[in-house]
């Protein structure tokens, strides 16, 4: 596990994850970006990508959080917010 200080550096990591997992181009990755209306992502997607992220840096996402996140930006926040909490 990797831990990383800041949005800039979280977003650089999970870039190439979310690319993979929703199957679109990692530049066409902003912190804007909607995951749903930008990338086509279904709950499904949402879900399989909230638990790669689990996986890759050992943390748990509440469900209530990951129904409510639709931007990377909030992703990265929320990530940020848990790892902050793992020091």
């Amino acid at each position: 596990m990797c831990i990383i200080e800041t949005m800039e550096g979280i977003f650089k990591t999970i870039k190439p994850l979310i690319a993979r997992r929703l199957r679109v181009a990692e530049e066409t990755i902003l912190l804007q970006s909607n995951f749903r209306k930008d990338f086509g992502a279904d709950s499904i997607d949402l879900v399989e990508l909230v638990m790669s992220l689990e996986d890759e840096y050992g943390v748990e996402f509440s469900d209530d959080i990951v129904e409510s996140i639709q931007t990377v930006a909030q992703a990265v926040a929320y990530l940020e917010q848990l790892l902050d909490g793992k020091r």
